[in-house]
């Protein structure tokens, strides 16, 4: 199956013979460099372009095109090559589009030798752009990736062979230009429109036309389930000269997304200003989640760096330093002063011009927040956002979840939404323990299982809130009936399946019912017998909220409990647990499967939450609501109200 990513996106190259194919809405000029473990390219030998069209490993095409072949052989590229950067620019004074905001959204695919399809990547967003960094091939631990960057640079070619290290940059990307100038009048037409048989079809149509979006949002890390296969389709293709047709090949009955928002024209010498929904996708939704993705991975990657090119000075400064000391000539007189010194020196260099690149990248990114923050529908937004306001309970499911929030600590105002796709696939864990972190040691017990308690009632709520009125039960089992202070909001609201149960009656009465649901649908999922349900079975998804675990829970009770943990998700029954994993000890190991079902989240802030990129520790922040407001009430009671309308 195809990967269509997105800026940032990452896919693993299943060979290493392959090709690169590039449809543009007019002539561009497609080249490739070769980068070294840092990713910089060492000298104008180690790029491919219209001048010199051959490297080993690699040829590109010797004109400019709206169409290119780029033939890639990872296994024959030398020994010291770790990145292959596919770079496009438009020519040069030839009378053609000078920035690629005013033509149609460039496409590129990785192919195998066969044509078969095994990564895309259409560049959206770029404006003034008059060169991009497109694809990079990596290596990666032996293997080979490629990740969709679509970095764009206003000063065109130079400015991007300068940004891999190459020196002598200008003098080289006019040599290109030349060459290009000398081979345009052999431009070739736009490739012609695939058959419906064939991929999808891609025709540009003008410059406000940003690509075919793709069928499915990218897969994101950590807590986001795998998305399941779209349908097999066709797509008919387009009457020439008109609009791009963006039925999938692979989906039917999908409804044409609109064009995702564009920014407006960046003012000379400023960037582009972020607009929210930027991002590929079939609805504002889906672009929103996979933008909110992609500053995720965004903010990773720049802290990443930071940190390498901290490390490096520091590594650097502490090998001059030995080399220093270990020089008998320099430890009389000033010379080993002054060798140490201009160490101490080149580091602070090196950490002041790694900070200047950081707080650029922060900076786009915190720009980025402030304006997608306002348009995330009720689903994505935090409690202070003013569309709870608006809220009406939906009709449809949405994508995704907001948890709470993430940062990282070289700027922690920068806060990008922790999303969980739905339905959801795991349970969830508030921890309710001191020793969970340092933040949760400074409270009394007492007051961090309040707090825990009240954590799990907002996502309760929230959940409520976005499900289609009927398609969502909430029970709560509450042993000793510690929670009626922070259950009180849904307790008022009438909102729960049942009273919070409580006692081992109630315990043992809340498990055999969810446990029979489970059961049940299951059979009937196997057998294909979803008819045979009995009448009274609720078949709309559960939330099972457990205050205080273990306490109140038997043998059987914590048997039952860990079978809804791992059962449960598949057919509808879902776990939110507040515990203090201390409490359980006397189980022994018998309880660690169940605590690492869960999604372990917090009720103060805590580090503990790892990116699958880079591994940096997040600190999660819980969601609250604003003092003093009542949204969360405003909520409750307009799902009880839509519950009423549809006879609920």
């Amino acid at each position: 199956m195809t990967a269509e990513l997105v800026r940032g996106q990452n896919h693993t190259l299943p060979q290493t013979r392959l090709e690169i194919r590039v449809s543009a809405g007019s002539p561009v000029v497609a080249g490739a460099t070769l980068g070294d473990e840092n990713g910089v390219v060492r000298g104008a030998e180690w790029i491919a372009h219209p001048g010199s069209p051959q490297l080993p490993g690699l040829e590109v095409s010797q004109q400019a095109a709206a169409g290119h072949r780029l033939a890639v052989d990872l296994e024959a590229l030398p020994e010291t090559v770790h990145r292959v950067t596919v770079l496009l620019a438009l020519p040069v004074g030839v009378g053609g589009p000078t920035r690629f905001g005013t033509t149609a959204a460039p496409f590129v695919a990785v192919t195998g030798l066969d044509g078969t399809e095994i990564a895309t990547f259409t560049l959206t967003g770029l404006d003034a752009e008059s060169a991009v960094s497109a694809l990079e091939l990596y290596r990666r631990q032996g293997a080979w990736k490629v990740r969709a960057v679509g970095q764009g640079y206003a000063a065109g070619l130079a400015e991007m062979l300068a940004d891999q290290g190459l020196a002598g940059a200008a003098e080289l990307a006019a040599s290109i230009q030349e060459a290009v100038a000398r081979s345009l009048a052999r431009s070739v037409a736009p490739p012609p429109p695939r058959t419906p048989e064939g991929d999808r079809v891609r025709q540009a149509s003008g410059p406000s036309d940003p690509g075919p979006a793709p069928a499915a949002p990218p897969q994101p890390p950590a807590a986001t389930p795998v998305q399941p296969t779209a349908e097999p389709g066709t797509a008919s293709a387009p009457t020439p000269g008109g609009p791009i047709n963006y039925a999938h090949p692979r989906r039917q009955h999908a409804a044409p997304p609109t064009p995702p928002p564009t920014a407006p024209p960046a003012q000379p010498g400023q960037a582009a200003q972020p607009v929210a929904g930027d991002a590929t996708g079939w609805s504002m939704d889906e672009r929103l989640y996979n933008q909110i993705w992609g500053m995720f991975e965004d903010l990773a990657r720049a802290a990443a760096a930071y940190r390498s090119a901290v490390d490096f000075a520091e590594s650097r400064m502490d090998q001059e330093l030995d080399r220093s000391l270990s020089d008998p000539r320099n430890r009389i007189g000033g010379a080993g002063d002054r060798a140490r010194e201009e160490a101490r020196a080149k580091r602070v260099e090196l950490t002041a011009r790694a900070r200047e690149v950081l707080d650029r990248d922060l900076a786009q990114l915190a720009a980025e927040a402030a304006v997608v923050e306002p348009a995330l529908p009720a689903a994505y937004a935090g409690w202070d956002n003013p569309v709870w306001h608006a809220h009406r309970i939906p009709m449809e499911l949405p994508m995704a979840l907001r948890l709470g929030d993430l940062h990282l600590p070289e700027r922690t105002g920068l806060r990008i939404p922790l999303l969980v796709r739905l339905p959801l696939e795991r349970g969830i864990w508030v921890d309710s323990g001191r020793t969970a972190s340092e933040a949760a040691a400074l409270l009394d017990s007492d007051r961090l299982r309040r707090l825990a308690m009240e954590t799990a009632v907002l996502h309760a709520a929230r959940l409520l809130a976005v499900y289609p009125p009927g398609e969502f039960s909430v029970h709560v089992i509450d042993p000793a009936g510690s929670a009626a202070g922070p259950l009180a909001p849904l307790v008022d609201a009438g909102v729960l399946a049942g009273p919070p149960a409580a006692g081992p009656q109630g315990v043992a009465s809340v498990l055999a019912h969810l446990t029979r649901r489970v059961d049940l649908v299951q059979m009937a999922v196997r057998a294909g017998a979803a008819d045979s349900l009995p009448p009274d079975l609720d078949t709309g998804e559960q939330l099972l909220v457990v205050n205080d675990f273990p306490h109140g829970f038997d043998d059987r009770a914590v048997t039952q409990l860990r079978y809804l943990a791992d059962e449960g998700p598949a057919v509808g029954v879902h776990l939110l647990m507040v515990a203090d994993r201390e409490d359980a000890s006397a189980y022994g190991p018998v309880l660690d499967p169940l605590w690492r079902s869960l999604l372990r989240i917090t009720p103060v802030a805590d580090s503990h939450l790892a990116d699958p990129w880079v591994g940096h520790a997040w600190t999660y922040e819980p969601p609250v609501t604003p003092p003093g407001s009542r949204v969360l009430e405003q909520v409750l009671a307009a799902v009880t109200a839509a519950r009423r309308a549809a006879g609920r």
